[in-house]
């Protein structure tokens, strides 16, 4: 076991299952068929792309004009667990001093460019402060999420008591290295109607799944599918920055999925599975069968239920096109959101130098009470209270009013009458898995399909990852949870794709989140659901502090403080 913890920063936890190399079941996806990509036709437009094509990659050995190398410090510079920033003059190096052995790695983490000097080195990981993510010092190699890239490493000699670091000048300004994947080796044409692998959902478990396949030498068919439009892209964002545009969010352009033979699906939605011939049915009729399927549908935002709820302007945060019409709507007017959840408040912050006004609805006492407790809640309240957000709570809307067809106000059951242009809805979701309550794969009663260590489904070949999944907890006894993180998103996805190749891989990452408003950030780990006891060190009035949240032995952190 190794990983990136470091006491007294619990937060900075990693677990590593070291997991035997197993060929068996890889048969099994060859069997399947070699279905070439085509040209599905989503509401009428094509939108899928071919594998015909590979993305260059930088040369593993540079020419020496290619090449910086210089002198950055004396040995006796860093002590062993030091990182320090060097320059290069092309760019910035991370030299790491760990076990009396020196290291170069990129020095941006590639999820946001966070700088990992100030992240935590612990056991041969160096782990972002940002948002998480972990790196292999030795390698540079990404080990847990979020996150696509994993870092470049740099070559470094000692000579004469001084530190040297020689780099490609393309790798300095890059700063993100994509790891080594397998290109499609299925034929151009023919069998379009079969696939060796089905992903269902293009969300982050979706596209960690494709990419983790072909980084593991998988070549034949993957076909990703989504009822987006747009390829895979950066969702969490959406109720952070709502002005980015589609190709801001994108995870990986569309040259990435041509030179993987990563064929996506957009607009693509899949109302049955036959899991007993191994067969899907789009909407339009069309018939996909596979080897492998991956359910990652995630979920669908809940809706009001009031009166008047069919009027217009009224939004869940669903797509770009919904964040972006929400802005447009909101500026210089009147903006009503419903719910203080993450992605209520995230939206009211952003809104706050856009509208004229911003008010939050909310059914309990404080936002966030469920999830941060009381005391936290009433500290973040006041926050947005001291940047013009007005709060009704303990009330809920009951009502929406209307002139001309377009919202005008917000009813609530208290009986006030809020102004409202443009109100968005975050209230919850639930399970995207409608389409499979008729096949055999197993659903629990709130609709999320339960899945083993190995993100496998009671059906043999289906896994499942990302929110629509309850998965064993090791560190909560094993307890079926549903944890909706971005971050867990990603590493379920891996741990699908290792097992469609028999690798026998457990989940076992720690959960974690962010978010940031207001130029305060909060970062949570752990599953601190039912807590009996929050503890806090730190000022929780200055928003600097660090929250335990406790439950018979049991212990999640929360980290909140100045960005």
């Amino acid at each position: 076991m190794g990983g990136c913890f470091s006491k007294p920063k619990p937060v900075e936890l990693k677990i590593e299952v070291v997991l035997p190399e197993k060929e068996r079941g890889k048969e099994e996806l060859l069997a399947g068929g070699k279905g070439s990509p085509r040209a599905y036709q989503g509401n009428g437009t094509a939108r899928h792309f071919h594998a015909d094509e590979r993305l260059p990659a930088p040369h593993p050995y540079p020419s020496a004009q290619d090449c910086v190398e210089a002198a950055v410090c004396h040995v006796k510079d860093l002590e062993n667990g030091q990182m320090r920033e060097v320059e290069l003059g092309w760019g910035k190096v991370l030299l790491v001093k760990d076990n009396g052995e020196f290291h170069a790695l990129g020095h941006k983490c590639p999820h946001y460019g966070a700088p990992l000097v100030k992240g935590v080195l612990s056991r041969g990981r160096v782990r972002c402060p940002w948002h998480g993510a972990c790196f292999n010092i030795s390698t540079g190699d990404l080990e847990d999420f979020p996150g696509l890239d994993s870092l470049h490493k740099f070559q470094v000699k000692i000579e004469k008591e001084k530190v040297y670091v020689r780099a490609s000048k393309q790798a300095l300004q890059l700063q993100r290295r994509t790891k080594v994947m397998a290109k499609c080796i299925s034929p151009s044409a023919g069998h379009s109607s079969s696939t060796n692998v089905l992903i269902v959902g293009a969300g982050a478990a979706g596209l960690v799944c494709a990419e983790t396949l072909r980084q593991e030498g998988f070549s034949d068919r993957i076909v990703l599918c989504t009822l987006d439009r747009h390829l895979p892209y950066d969702r969490p964002k959406l109720s952070k920055s709502l002005d980015a545009q589609p190709e801001q969010l994108a995870l990986r352009p569309k040259e990435f999925f041509r030179a993987y033979g990563i064929e996506v699906l957009t607009e693509a939605q899949v109302v049955t599975v036959d899991v007993r011939n191994k067969k899907v049915v789009f909407k339009d009729g069309f018939k996909l069968e596979y080897s492998k399927l991956l359910l990652a549908p995630g979920s669908s935002p809940k809706t009001l239920s009031c009166k008047g709820k069919e009027v217009e302007n009224v939004f869940t945060i669903r797509t770009p096109e919904d964040a972006n019409r929400v802005v447009r709507l909101a500026r210089g007017r009147n903006a009503v959101v419903v719910g203080a959840g993450f992605l209520g408040m995230e939206v009211a912050a952003y809104l706050t130098e856009k509208a004229h006004s911003v008010s939050v609805v909310e059914l309990e006492e404080t936002p966030f009470r469920r999830f941060l407790g009381e005391r936290v809640g009433r500290a973040l309240m006041k926050m947005f209270e001291n940047n013009r957000v007005k709060f009704y709570m303990q009330t809920e809307v009951s009502e929406l009013r209307a002139q001309e067809g377009k919202l005008k106000e917000v009813v609530l059951k208290s009986s006030k009458v809020v102004r409202a242009d443009v109100c968005v809805v975050g209230i919850g979701a639930v399970p995207a898995t409608g389409f499979l309550r008729q096949s055999s794969i197993n659903l629990d009663s709130r609709g999320f399909i339960p899945v083993n260590k190995m993100m496998q489904t009671n059906v043999p070949g289906v896994f499942a990852a990302g929110d629509a999944v309850t998965f064993p907890l090791a560190w909560r006894n094993n307890r079926k949870v549903n944890i909706p993180h971005w971050q867990m998103a990603h590493a379920q996805g891996r741990v699908a794709a290792q097992n469609m190749l028999a690798q026998e891989a457990e989940i076992s990452t720690v959960p974690y989140l962010w978010t940031a408003m207001f130029g305060k950030s909060l970062r949570y780990a752990g599953y601190g659901e039912g807590f009996d006891d929050v503890i806090i060190q730190g000022d929780l009035e200055e928003l600097k502090f660090v929250a335990f949240y406790t439950k018979t032995g049991d212990m999640s952190w929360l980290t909140g403080k100045g960005s």
